[in-house]
Parts: structure tokens; sequence; C-alpha cells
């Protein structure tokens, strides 16, 4: 069935606003396809589709690609129609793959070439979730590391095995290729685009508009499936969880926290790691980093105040953590996440 050319709702900018003289160097085009997946496209449609005002005329402009004629059927029993087809992506700025229809779906071999084209003419690439069958489909994973939701990355790596998926990773930047995990990993990316893009001031502002943070630690391994503690042990489990968080200045072992719970130490540490998916210590240190990330981006307070703060007991503490995690010194941190 062909397509029909349907009005662009008012809230989003339309492929015409290119030719009404929209910023050319920021379009975004966000591929649409059969089995679409409405969350991680809602996701792009809200950052890079939105309108801006604060910006003028400086923000993104959005389109659609459309892999096949409509309408298409989307998650949630509703159905999309695009304007245009895979023309769409010669010429954008950026093209983000937002998920695919399933790990057994075959991507067609004219979307794969449209892909790759795109990227040869030096068009940024996102994929969110699931979208990275998409992009080792073309090729462009070979070699190359990549995030993606935890469930699908045994069967990418072993359809493309010179691709390193990492399970640690909320997503991977590298060589205009940027590859986010699981669907709400796909707003972390978008973000880190935006901050690339605009600057952290710009994205801080999105963040707030999302309501969440700008910039968000950690990896997969809190969310893949563990086994449950019963019911009275996970009560128990999530005060201690609350004491430790509200105190994160005070020290804390496997023995006090144990004994908070009432539970003795071996009993307390099988049953942490079933409940939050890592030791004891490292889910401290996270923490800690977490409330240390937030401090460095909302309070001009010292390093060794903020090191205090959050438990480490000198700033050299604070420091190898901070770098081993998020790659960078809280000096550096700060300068580009700071919002005061």
């Amino acid at each position: 069935m062909p397509n029909r050319n349907v009005t662009s709702p008012p809230e989003f900018v339309p492929d015409a606003a290119l030719d009404a003289g929209a910023n050319p160097r920021r379009h975004v085009v966000a591929l649409l396809y059969d089995g679409l997946c409405t969350f991680e496209f809602g996701i792009v449609a809200e950052v890079f589709g939105l309108p801006r005002p604060e910006m003028e005329d400086d923000w993104y402009s959005f389109g659609t690609a459309s892999v096949e004629a409509g309408p298409l059927r989307a998650t949630g029993g509703i159905r999309v129609e695009c304007s245009r087809g895979l023309d769409a992506l010669v010429g954008a700025d950026t093209v983000v793959v937002p998920g695919w229809r399933g790990m057994d779906e075959p991507v067609p071999e004219q979307l794969a070439s449209a892909i790759a084209d795109a990227y040869a003419a030096g068009s940024r690439l996102v994929s969110i979730c699931s979208g990275a069958y998409v992009l080792a489909a073309a090729g462009l994973l070979d070699g190359r590391r990549a995030a993606t939701h935890w469930r699908y990355a045994e069967d990418i790596q072993r359809k493309y095995p010179s691709c390193r998926i990492e399970l640690d990773r909320l997503y991977v930047d590298e060589d205009n290729i940027y590859t986010s995990a699981g669907s709400s990993a796909g707003i972390d990316v978008c973000l880190h685009i935006v901050r690339n893009d605009f600057g952290p001031e710009i994205a801080n502002r999105v963040a707030r508009r999302l309501v969440m943070h700008a910039h968000r630690q950690g990896g997969q391994a809190q969310f893949i499936d563990q086994p449950v503690p019963l019911e009275y042990e996970a009560n128990r489990l999530s005060d201690t969880i609350d004491f430790a968080r509200a105190h994160l200045d005070k020290r804390h072992t496997v023995a006090s926290l144990a004994d908070r719970a009432h539970m003795s130490a071996r009993t307390f540490q099988r049953r942490f790691a079933a409940l939050v998916g890592m030791p004891v210590g490292q889910w401290l240190v996270q923490e800690r980093l977490a409330r240390a990330s937030d401090l460095l981006q909302s309070s001009d307070s010292s390093l060794a105040a903020i090191s205090s703060a959050v438990g480490f007991s000198n700033i050299s503490g604070l420091q190898y953590h901070f770098r081993k995690a998020y790659g960078v010194s809280p000096g550096e941190y700060r300068k580009r996440f700071a919002s005061v």
C-alpha cells in the first residue's frame, strides 16, 4: 500500500522545516518500521523532535524514514504512517534506529545498505536497545565495541562475532556510532548527544524537562534477573540499604550492615547480591560515586568536602574510583556537567 502524505503534529518539526531554514547541520532522522517499538521512538521524538523555544532556531530539525510502505504497525496496537522512505536518510546529520522488531527478524538488505551508505556519507548513527541488530547487519559493528539490551547480547555476539558487546555500559560512543543498552538507556545516549552538540548546560536543561539525571552511572547488571529473596528478608535488606544510602558519609562494612539486617555476614552477602545484583562493597562505591556526581553537578563544594560527604577517606580515593568508573577526573566531570 503506498504511503500517503500526512501533516506532522504541531509539536514536532517536520521534514519540510529543512526547506524553511531550520538548522540542516543537526537534522535527525528516526527510522520507522513495521513492528515499531513505540517507547524507543518516543524517546527520540521527545529529545530531538519537541521544540525548544529557548533555543530559537538553533535546535535539531526532526524527520522520519520508513523502511516499508505504510501504514505501519507499532507496539500497542497503533498504526503509523510516514511520508518518506529510506531516501530521507540522505544528508541526515544523525540517523537513529529506535529498536528492532525482534532478534530473529532479518534486517532487509535495502535497509542495511542505506544505513551503511549514510554512515559512509558522514551521518552519526544511533541505536537504542535491539536497534543494534540493524547496525550489525550493515557491518558497522564489526571490530567495534557496542551496547545492547542484555537479553540480546549473547545472540548478537554469536551472529556477529567480531562485535564486542559491553554489558557493563549504558551506552557506547565509538567512531561516530552510538549504541545504547535497554530502552531507558536510549534517554542516556540521546542526552549524551545533546551534551556533545550543545554543552552541559543545555543537556541539563533537557534532562530537567525529562525529570532525570543529565548523566547516569551504572551498567546493566542491576537489571538482569536475579533470584528474589523471601519477602521478610527483602524488607530487612531494603531498610538496611536505605540506611546506608542516607549515611554514605559513615563507614560501613559487611559485618555492620549484616548486623543491622539481623543476618549472618554470609547470608547477608548472598541475599544482598541476589537483590541488588552486585557485592556489598561494589554497591557502596557505586552509591558514593552517584552521590558525588550529583554534588559535583549541583554544588560548588570542594573535592575534600565531597569526598567526606560521600564516605571516601580522602580525595585520592574519590579520584581513583571516579576515574575508574567515569573515565574522567572529578574536576573534569564538574567542568563538563556542572549546572552551578
